[in-house]
């Protein structure tokens, strides 16, 4: 008898400007890995709303529809894959409810990105601060094994394991406890203008040359990568470069499939404008077919209706099934 696969969840905020950080740290490894697993991918328009005074609804729903148009551009393939919206399976966030209930404050207060997002905002959300348990609801629902993080998000996937553990703890054996599956290179793509941090999605929309969208044009990412910082040396050794050629270098990596041995020895005794004129054919070249299918699938509202409502009605029944033993256990029902 042929053992069960395992099963990933991950999900995409419909907000910002989807970029090739993105594709390479996140969308490309969904693809590479779906035959592998038993795949849950989600859009997450819940979480896009902890800030509510920058989301415009109609540009919500826009959003929504793009990313599941990238989705399956990139090459997610909806008979392997189960794709829906978060919002449209309503336990997510019954389940936040409960397990808010085992959730101590002290937790949520440590979490990193909770921090730095109430920096940058006078008004700070319940919501906001309560993210990590809509996350961990998200990925405890499915009875994922699996969540395809960056080193960065390593935090969120703690905090989950701890409150599926203190669930269970608490309540009987409820949850599955998942790990984090990280992408050796290119999980933490960085900023064409500032390499010394994550490329960011909300960012990329409102400041040129930060990032490279997936939909960008020819000329855009030509200009970003040929603008992106550097240093006066001719260093091309992984290891001994500086954080903007190292960036490019590892995009480079990604992109091409070559061993970083090989790039290396490419590069030596070149410039910097060389990897920039190179990078920027490669990047055209990933993209180009991802464009061409995205303007295709964005034209036909009916099948991505369709394909996000058949996800839809699959992923409700696990998580009716994983809801009802979580209120069982917990005396509701």
């Amino acid at each position: 008898m042929q053992a069960a696969k395992k099963r990933v969840f991950s999900g995409i905020q419909p907000t910002g400007k989807i970029h090739i950080g993105n594709y390479v740290g996140a969308l490309s490894l969904w693809v590479e890995n779906q035959k592998k697993y038993d795949n849950i991918f989600c859009i997450v328009d819940l979480h896009s709303l902890t800030i509510p005074e920058n989301i415009d609804p109609k540009y919500l729903r826009k959003k929504v529809k793009e990313i599941a148009a990238l989705y399956l551009a990139c090459g997610i393939d909806p008979q392997e894959s189960t794709i829906f919206v978060q919002s449209h399976v309503p336990q997510h966030a019954e389940l936040t409810w409960l397990l808010n209930c085992v959730t101590p404050m002290g937790w949520l207060q440590r979490m990193t990105q909770f921090k730095d997002k109430s920096k940058k905002s006078d008004s700070v959300s319940t919501a906001l601060f309560d993210y990590p348990v809509l996350m961990a609801s998200d990925i405890l629902l499915y009875q994922t094994d699996l969540v395809p993080v960056g080193e960065d998000q390593k935090q969120h996937i703690e905090i989950t394991r701890d409150i599926a553990q203190r669930f269970n703890h608490l309540y009987g054996d409820t949850f599955k406890i998942p790990k984090e599956l990280i992408k050796k290179s290119g999980a933490r793509i960085m900023g064409f203008d500032d390499p010394e941090n994550k490329m960011s999605k909300s960012t990329g929309e409102i400041k040129a040359r930060h990032s490279i969208g997936l939909l960008d044009s020819k000329a855009d990412i030509k200009n970003t990568i040929m603008k992106a910082t550097t240093d006066s040396n001719r260093e091309f050794r992984f290891d001994h470069a500086s954080a903007g050629v190292k960036n490019m270098l590892v995009l480079y990596e990604n992109l091409s499939g070559k061993s970083r041995s090989k790039i290396e020895a490419h590069f030596a005794g070149s410039n910097y404008g060389q990897l920039k004129r190179e990078l920027v054919e490669l990047t055209i070249e990933n993209l180009e077919p991802i464009q061409k299918e995205y303007q295709r699938i964005i034209k036909e509202d009916s099948y991505l209706d369709d394909i996000l409502e058949k996800g839809q009605k699959k992923a409700s029944q696990i998580a009716a099934k994983t809801l009802a033993e979580v209120k069982k256990n917990m005396g509701l029902n």
